[in-house]
């Protein structure tokens, strides 16, 4: 799995129609519309201050016995 200062990540929300996305930094934000979720991912790093400077983004769960 990539692991960086300049890696988002987009997972689904078990049970629900919901998308989840963190940025690098770790802020994230849910959504039902894939398109609005990646164009705030995208446009997110405007103004942060710098790689590095929080925490990374969670690794999405493993489902057991799958």
């Amino acid at each position: 799995m990539l692991d960086g200062d300049t890696v988002h990540r987009v997972v689904w929300i078990p049970g629900t129609d919901r998308l989840c996305g963190w940025c690098w930094c770790g802020e994230s934000r849910e959504s039902e519309d894939p398109v609005e979720l990646w164009e705030w991912l995208l446009a997110h790093p405007d103004g942060h201050p710098g790689p590095g400077s929080a925490a990374p983004a969670p690794a999405p769960g493993h489902l057991v016995g799958a």
